[in-house]
């Protein structure tokens, strides 16, 4: 109950003290490139149950029919602007939304799309999906560079399913049993910090 008010309070307060912030770069994408300036996409939250996640768009319309659902290296699809919303993780603000209306929360196993949840180990999904998905988490961080990582290999998808999910799924499972209120606070200001080294 205490994380779920202060993830209400918080989000609340982000969206409300970001707001000129998050209309100016709304106003951005739609000049930069036609289409919507919301990307909603379906994702797996606690305890299964599907919900369409808030993201800046990135990428052209439709890109998910053009390509596959990881971003990879120099991706072709990925916009002027979405080069530089991917760089600083501003693309991922509007999930704010998300946690404010109690589909996410701050921090958590970052939720995933459909196909690659079934790749989870069973006894793996039931404890990483008894939790709310998360903005942010150790392996948000760990793999802030992800898509330079699998545009390296030869075939991307396979290297994200057999080499970076197990890696993910070991910190999200770490972290729902050791998660603690001033865990999640630090791991908030280790992203801070992460983004802003990256700047």
């Amino acid at each position: 109950m205490a994380k779920r008010l202060f993830d209400w309070l918080a989000s609340g307060l982000g969206l409300l003290v970001l707001s000129p912030v998050l209309f100016a770069l709304a106003v951005w994408i739609k000049l930069d490139s036609p289409g919507p300036v919301f990307f909603r996409q379906e994702r797996v939250g606690r305890f299964g149950r599907v919900f369409r996640i808030y993201k800046f768009r990135t990428m052209v319309t439709d890109a998910e029919r053009l390509g596959l659902q990881i971003t990879v290296g120099a991706d072709a699809r990925v916009t002027r602007v979405g080069q530089w919303l991917r760089k600083y993780k501003l693309d991922e603000l509007p999930q704010l939304m998300d946690v404010w209306l109690g589909h996410m929360s701050l921090v958590g196993p970052r939720p995933e799309v459909p196909r690659y949840v079934a790749c989870y180990p069973a006894h793996v999904r039931d404890v990483v999906l008894s939790v709310r998905p998360g903005v942010t988490d150790r392996a948000s961080i760990e793999f802030k560079d992800e898509n330079e990582i699998l545009g390296r290999a030869v075939d991307p998808n396979h290297a994200y399913v057999e080499q970076v999910l197990p890696i993910k799924l070991k910190y999200y499972v770490e972290y729902v049993h050791s998660r603690t209120f001033w865990g999640d606070v630090n791991l908030i200001f280790l992203t801070i910090d992460a983004i802003i080294r990256k700047r």
